[in-house]
């Protein structure tokens, strides 16, 4: 280890500065979006096998559910917007916005150059779960996907029910594209339900068993005209590993609703960014 300077206790105990503070963001409107909900009707569900994944669509100003069902199961989220798969969620500026875990009133943000809400989180039965003593919480934006490369870089497996291969099955049926054009649309996901944290000592990503129940679930408010995604990770309540069919795995359910017609009287669904996207030229 490198000796470190004379004032090397002093630098570390420089106080943090948050990077992008949200005092600033839009705040959404929860007592509309609940009261809209209170209205809404069902339109569709999908179920999600276990090791697999399935596609859904939402339009702009409805609601999706995903519950666990059977047991305790993680899913891995891909979002696009339905007309552009260009624009998909960020979850790195997700990230950056709303910290490493989401819940209640966040948002998921759409990637460059169009920066805007996509959905907004209404609902989650497991908001009681917080931070547990070792940092671990749920719903986290910090993983990126388990995945077949990962799986052989490591284990030397050929494994092909990794979300990351299900997410690429699941939205090249639904396109009717190969699989090698489907797969560069997936990306980094939200986490369903995975409890997850960095250690303290070596800053590595850890994952626990989750806390998730049979009908616990997470809502979300489409602020546009959504295309998703849902894998049921071939790691369970991912307690122990994944990139394998060892873990008992359970099945998810995606719900979307309509809320009934005025009952969200003058929204609109957020525009893009507007910079202007000279970059300085």
């Amino acid at each position: 280890m490198t000796l470190g300077p004379e004032d090397a206790e002093a630098r570390r105990a420089v106080p943090p500065v948050i990077c992008y503070p949200t005092d600033t963001l839009p705040v959404p409107d929860m007592a509309r979006y609940q009261s809209a909900r209170a209205t809404a009707e069902k339109l569709s569900e999908v179920v999600v096998p276990p090791r697999e994944a399935a596609c859904f669509r939402v339009e702009a100003g409805q609601f999706f559910r995903i519950t666990s069902i059977e047991g305790p199961q993680v899913g891995d989220l891909n979002l696009w917007n339905a007309a552009d798969l260009s624009e998909r969620f960020y979850s790195g500026k997700t990230r950056a916005l709303h910290g490493t875990h989401v819940g209640n009133e966040d948002r998921l943000w759409s990637s460059f150059p169009h920066l805007r809400a996509m959905a907004t989180i209404v609902a989650d039965t497991l908001d009681w779960y917080g931070i547990d003593a070792f940092g671990g919480s749920v719903h986290d934006v910090i993983g990126t996907r388990c995945d077949p490369y990962t799986g052989h870089l490591l284990a030397g497996v050929q494994y092909h029910h990794c979300c990351h291969s299900n997410l690429t099955r699941a939205l090249a049926d639904e396109l009717g594209v190969p699989l090698s054009e489907a797969e560069g649309h997936v990306h980094n996901v939200l986490n369903v339900f995975m409890c997850t944290g960095f250690t303290r000592d070596t800053g590595q990503y850890f994952m626990k068993a989750s806390p998730v129940r049979p009908g616990d679930h997470l809502e979300f408010f489409a602020e546009i005209d959504l295309l998703g995604a849902l894998s049921a990770c071939p790691g369970g309540d991912c307690a122990s590993g994944h990139t394998s069919d060892a873990a008992t795995c359970h099945p998810l359910l995606v719900e979307v609703f309509r809320p009934a017609p005025d009952a969200l009287g003058d929204w609109r669904s957020p525009a893009r960014s507007r910079y202007d996207g000279s970059h300085g030229r």
